[in-house]
């Protein structure tokens, strides 16, 4: 985990933005690159990426959210015929996910 994720914040902007073309053209192709920078900054936040039985998670929402997109992402990598819908479910909640990530710890200090 790193020290400081603010610090962090201008680089995964960066790559968020250079990302949103290829989101735009073929979101699908996508998913991999968006999975990898929201689970990045998951994990420098000290976010879980999966759930797992017994456990407790303070951030339930935000793993939950993220095991579902992750799963959808992997059915892509993995060459399976994913409905339309699902990709864009996938991109939403990475989306979702990543502003609530760039977010956090601004002065709202909102709760991810």
């Amino acid at each position: 985990m790193e020290e400081d994720p603010g610090v962090d914040r201008h680089e995964w902007a960066t790559e968020w933005e250079e990302l949103q073309e290829d989101v735009r053209d073929s979101p699908a192709e996508a998913l991999s690159e968006l999975d990898d920078l929201v689970g990045r900054m998951m994990t420098a936040y000290g976010l879980e990426l999966e759930e797992r039985p017994g456990e407790d998670i303070e951030e339930l929402d935000a793993t939950r959210e993220f095991e579902a997109a992750r799963a959808i992402t992997r059915q892509v990598d993995a060459g399976a015929d994913v409905d339309p819908g699902d990709v864009a479910y996938a991109v939403n909640a990475y989306t979702e996910l990543y502003q609530q990530l760039i977010d956090y710890g601004s002065e709202s200090e909102e709760s991810i």
